[in-house]
């Protein structure tokens, strides 16, 4: 069997529908529930500072960059970086128990991302170049191994360069949701991701993915190629991050040479003692894993003209305060301009940003079911994110489906009016039947372009179509707490179904994730604590 066919084949059997579920632990085996942090025993940690979230740019100013002077790359700098991407935002406690929540958003609150920093010598950190974990419990960097000035410099990287690899621990997310669990994974590798690009946005940086490194490198530049095949940590990705004149000028080709045969400290912490097996997942896994490819470092995208609204909102206000909704009150209405909203900062062209560590055209598109929105038709709308694919999608889709613009849509928001109608009960319905996405001012689909992406990429870029979705998630997380409401995503949907109500009766696009926006209902009965709370 071909890898894609590996690929496809998970996600048939990874699907819930009315009738079955997808494969899962059927019950919560709480003596196991893994630890809620990776750490590395042995290794030295730095602890990094906490910055105050009253500094930095208002949320539209971070969404356009060009307007904020770089910041210089130093220890408080890097420190506010992971502080604002990576860390814990508070501590939530019911009852004698305490959990933390953390600034990227995670399905279930499992966290199954780690974080790694590549950096040259640090004033604060090491007066060696160094590969480091970031801890979130102590927001700190455990350092893994150091190596000479003179390796770092032979690299050829424009100044102040550094990197942030990110990985998944499969089974973080398996433990509660089984099979389905590397879906989640890679929701959560787009909202970290996005995280990252708003984080550095702020200090005036830019991040470019380097998708030339196969999933093979990767783990010798991030030391993981010791393996505990129960709790097997996958590289997924890394990010280079300097100044925005040098974001071109990037080529780490001699990585490997150097890097290999380092002498790594630290023991990576045990987070089960008793592990339930999901062999699909190493199976997908292993056939979605990248090869070398050629350096993306050509790939532009077209920009359109602004559609994003001025706020007085601070970005890192955002970005510390965002919560997921856990219920929805079914009142509250936005107005149709703040839905505008939500759509253009989804869109790479309008709102490139959160997205450009994605080297590809946008592969994702949002089914929008519309609730309780002024001045706009309760409805099935329909967000086209990449423009290129509209005629084929009115070709999959319904064929009486309405396809007109509302009236007040900005010219350039490629948003349609499918259907008329109350979509309350179907949007609930197809959820699982979780209240949330029909009590919510709108619900959506993230509607993935499928098969043609394995003709024009390969299986590899099949968990890369998550990391897309989740991107979009965060955007609307944030989003929510500019505009004064909530959001929550919903990994729980019925995969067939949700394709019957547009009409999709082949395998070209598929449903992979879904989010409600709307006012939330707050849990009282919950004490919430600082992220992290003096000594």
């Amino acid at each position: 069997m071909s890898n894609w066919n590996i690929a496809k084949q998970y996600h048939q059997n990874s699907r819930h529908d009315y009738h079955r579920s997808a494969p899962g632990p059927g019950y919560m085996d709480w003596e196991n529930q893994p630890k809620p942090f990776r750490q590395y025993d042995g290794a030295e940690i730095i602890e990094l500072n906490k910055i105050p979230i009253n500094q930095g740019p208002l949320f539209h100013e971070a969404l356009q960059p060009e307007n904020i002077s770089p910041s210089p790359f130093t220890f408080a700098t890097l420190s506010q970086l992971f502080f604002d991407s990576l860390a814990i935002s508070a501590w939530k406690s019911f009852k004698g128990s305490k959990w933390a929540l953390r600034v990227n958003p995670s399905s279930g609150n499992l966290h199954p991302t780690e974080g790694y920093l590549i950096c040259g010598p640090l004033e604060g950190l090491s007066n060696s170049s160094s590969i480091s974990h970031y801890c979130p419990k102590t927001h700190g960097l455990e350092i893994r191994t150091t190596f000479s000035s003179h390796t770092w410099e032979k690299m050829g990287l424009p100044e102040n360069t550094f990197f942030i690899g990110l990985s998944s621990i499969y089974w973080r997310e398996a433990w509660k949701y089984g099979l389905r669990a590397f879906r989640y994974c890679h929701h959560d590798m787009g909202h970290a991701l996005a995280a990252i690009n708003i984080a550095s946005s702020v200090l005036g940086w830019k991040t470019k993915l380097m998708d030339h490194f196969g999933s093979e490198e990767l783990e010798v530049i991030m030391g993981l190629h010791k393996k505990n095949e129960e709790e097997i940590e996958v590289p997924n990705c890394m990010v280079a991050i300097n100044l925005p004149e040098n974001s071109k000028h990037i080529r780490s080709s001699n990585f490997l040479a150097d890097l290999s045969g380092f002498k790594w400290v630290g023991e990576p912490n045990i987070l089960s003692s008793e592990h339930m097996d999901w062999g699909g997942i190493t199976e997908v896994s292993q056939a979605t894993q990248k090869p070398s490819t050629e350096d993306s470092s050509d790939f532009t995208r077209a920009t359109l003209p602004i559609l994003l609204q001025e706020d007085s909102f601070p970005i890192r206000k955002a970005i510390h305060q965002r919560r997921s909704a856990v219920a929805m009150d079914g009142k509250k209405r936005i107005s149709i301009e703040t839905f505008f909203q939500f759509m253009a900062i989804t869109v790479p062209e309008a709102s490139p940003l959160p997205f450009q560590t994605f080297p590809w055209d946008s592969q994702i598109h949002l089914g929008v079911f519309v609730h309780r929105i002024d001045g706009l038709a309760e409805g099935l709308y329909f967000l086209v994110r990449n423009k290129n694919h509209l005629s084929d999608l009115k070709a999959k889709l319904k064929n009486d489906f309405a396809w007109t613009k509302p009236n007040s849509c900005p010219e350039n928001l490629n948003l349609y009016l499918l259907q008329e109608g109350n979509f309350q009960g179907v949007a609930t319905s197809v959820s699982c039947g979780q209240d949330i996405a029909g009590k919510g001012c709108f619900s959506l689909g993230m509607i993935s372009a499928f098969e043609n992406t394995s003709n024009n990429f390969g299986p590899w870029m099949y968990p890369r179509l998550y990391w897309e979705c989740g991107a979009i998630g965060q955007m609307l997380y944030l989003q929510s707490e500019v505009s004064g409401i909530r959001s929550t995503g919903i990994g729980c949907f019925f995969d067939d179904p949700v394709r019957e109500i547009f009409g999709i009766q082949d395998s070209s696009y598929q449903s992979l994730y879904h989010f409600t926006v709307g006012g939330p209902i707050e849990d009282t009965r919950l004490t919430t604590l600082s992220a992290y709370p003096e000594d």
